[in-house]
Formats: C-alpha cells, sequence, structure tokens
C-alpha cells in the first residue's frame, strides 16, 4: 500500500499519534509530511509505505494557515499552553495591521525555545523542560502574505498566513506583539493547506478504518505536477545515467503502465532519483 491520506488532525492530538494509528490501519509504515503542534488542527498528509521517500519534496511546499494571537500577555510556550507571565497594553487593529507588512517577504525568526528545533544536537523542547536558558539560533523563512481578518475578542485577533517550510506561527505572535510594543502568544492555529492538500478535501481520523482506509488512499502520482518521462529506456531503472533531450528537472517515470517513481534530469543527462513503485 503507497501513497497519500489527506488528514484533518483535530487539536489535542499529536501528529505522532496520527500516524501510529495510520500504521496499524494499513499495516504499512508510515510519516507525516510536517508536524502540527497537539495545540494546532488541521491537515496533515500522511504518506504511506515508499511514499514517505517524498518528504523532502513535500517540506518545501507552502503552507495556509489560520491562527489567533492574543496581546497584552504571553507565555513560556508562546501558546496558550503555556505558562503566563508578563504584561502590556493591547494594541489596536490599526497598530497590528501596519505592523504585519514588516513580516512579509524573507524575514529572520527566532523559533520558539519550547520546540523541535535542535541547539547542540539537543530538542529546544527538552532542554527548557530542563529549566535551561539558551539562545536560539534565527531562521530565514518566507511569508508570501499576512492579513489580518477580524477581531475575535477585546484582546484577540485573527490572522491567515500564507507562508513557506520551516514557519513558526508562534514566533510571529511574539514579533507582532514586540512590533507593537507589546507581548502576546497564539491563542489557535489551523492549518488549511499544505502543498495540494487542502482542509476541504480532508478527512477525520475518526471517518477511517481498517476496511476503509485504501478507500482514501491518494496515488503518489496523482499529487506530484511533474511531466511524464515519455518512452524511457530499461537501462534507467537499474540505476544508469543515460543522454536526454528533454529540459532540466523533475519527470514522473513509467515502467510501462505502472507509475515507478522520479526521474531527474540535469545537463543532458537523466537518472532515476526515487523510486516509489
Amino acid at each position: 500500500m503507497t501513497g497519500f491520506l489527506n488528514v484533518y488532525k483535530a487539536e489535542g492530538r499529536s501528529s505522532a499519534s496520527v500516524v501510529n494509528l495510520v500504521k496499524r490501519l494499513t499495516h504499512t509504515p508510515c510519516g507525516h509530511m510536517g508536524t502540527l503542534d497537539p495545540l494546532a488542527c488541521g491537515v496533515l498528509p500522511v504518506g504511506v509505505g515508499n511514499a514517505t521517500r517524498l518528504f523532502d519534496y513535500f517540506l518545501s511546499k507552502t503552507k495556509i494557515y489560520r491562527a489567533r494571537f492574543r496581546f497584552g500577555r504571553t507565555t513560556d510556550t508562546l501558546d496558550r499552553e503555556g505558562t503566563p507571565f508578563g504584561e502590556g497594553r493591547v494594541p489596536s487593529a490599526e497598530e497590528i495591521a501596519a505592523a504585519l507588512a514588516k513580516f512579509v517577504g524573507e524575514i529572520s525568526q527566532v523559533p520558539p525555545l519550547y520546540s523541535a528545533k535542535s541547539v547542540n544536537g539537543r530538542r529546544g523542547y527538552r532542554i527548557a523542560r530542563a529549566g535551561e536558558t539558551v539562545s536560539l539560533p534565527p531562521k530565514t523563512v518566507r511569508i508570501d502574505r499576512f492579513d489580518m481578518t477580524e477581531q475575535t475578542a477585546p484582546d484577540e485577533f485573527a490572522f491567515e498566513i500564507v507562508c513557506g517550510a520551516g514557519t513558526y506561527i508562534r514566533s510571529l505572535a511574539r514579533d507582532v506583539a514586540e512590533a507593537c510594543g507589546t507581548v502576546g502568544y497564539m491563542s489557535r492555529l489551523e492549518r488549511t493547506q499544505s502543498g495540494i492538500f487542502t482542509a476541504d478535501a480532508a478527512v477525520s481520523l475518526d471517518d477511517l478504518t481498517e476496511e476503509n482506509v485504501s478507500e482514501f488512499l491518494i496515488p503518489t502520482e496523482a499529487v506530484l505536477p511533474f511531466p511524464v518521462l515519455k518512452d524511457a529506456d530499461e537501462r534507467l531503472f537499474h540505476g544508469v545515467r543515460l543522454p536526454c533531450s528533454e529540459a532540466d528537472g523533475d519527470y514522473k517515470v513509467y515502467r510501462g503502465s505502472e507509475f515507478y517513481g522520479l526521474a531527474r534530469v540535469a545537463d543532458g543527462q537523466v537518472k532515476i532519483q526515487t523510486k516509489l513503485c
């Protein structure tokens, strides 16, 4: 069994628990394509079988989030589950909207200490739970769009964020608040899209059974937006690099009528990159 499940993860579940359940239903090794914190809900693509070999490809895809930020207080985890501390004012909607422009494009972002980011081989959340203090190095992330959509409470505002991989929405809550001269944290998060996977097409774990899981399995080739390499030479399937007149890039490869995997064309030569069948 190979392909993808577009799972809608509920709040309170870890991404690992979703993968473990899918493993039990499919009796096949699985892996998720981009972690969602237990607090968050939304799209969690799960690769089944050899589809997990495409992790790096999906890691680079654009994500869309709906988030809510609370202003005037913060927490040690930068979300509602952390220990509150600090006080500040609640900025106006106009102040917040003006600040958002600073966060569009490529920006430098410091990950939350309570994260899976590693420092000297140790996860940030393990360092934090041990009561140690450490500064995580900043990273460059990409924000394509950052819009405030409504005010949901006297101290809470909703946002839609279109961003590249590796963006920490909790860090955005902290940094937007700081740009407004106050403090804040993320109070809610939903991922509505991850690459081609969307929330409106996702399936709830409650609806998956051992008997019907294969019906929701999306074929691997269906999610890869690459052209097909025509008339693939049999020698390709034995690891041989061959001359090729196609443009540089990635191609889907079929062996007869069976989808085989991905080939890469570079400098006039083609070679199998990833076997997926």
